[in-house]
């Protein structure tokens, strides 16, 4: 079975992104534990944050920074 893909995402509070999925799911995913270092540390600039967008499978940010689409849908929760 294929997993789901990122269709869209917004922002939300704390450093979290609601996710909607291919499948029609929409889930929440916790960025926080990757925002360490100098690669997803710049993601505590929150309006760099705010700027995350779909590539089409998953989410990334304009600097490169992305969240593995497994990962991104094994590790978040409903909403």
């Amino acid at each position: 079975m294929l997993r789901p893909t990122a269709v869209h995402v917004v922002p939300l509070g704390d450093y979290t992104l609601a996710v909607t999925f291919d499948n029609g799911q929409q889930r929440c995913f916790d960025v926080k534990p990757y925002i360490k270092g100098t690669w997803y540390g710049e993601l505590r600039d929150e309006a760099y944050f705010k700027s995350v967008r779909v590539n089409g499978f998953s989410v990334e940010w304009s600097h490169g920074q992305d969240i593995c689409p497994d990962e991104l849908w094994e590790d978040s929760v409903a909403m």
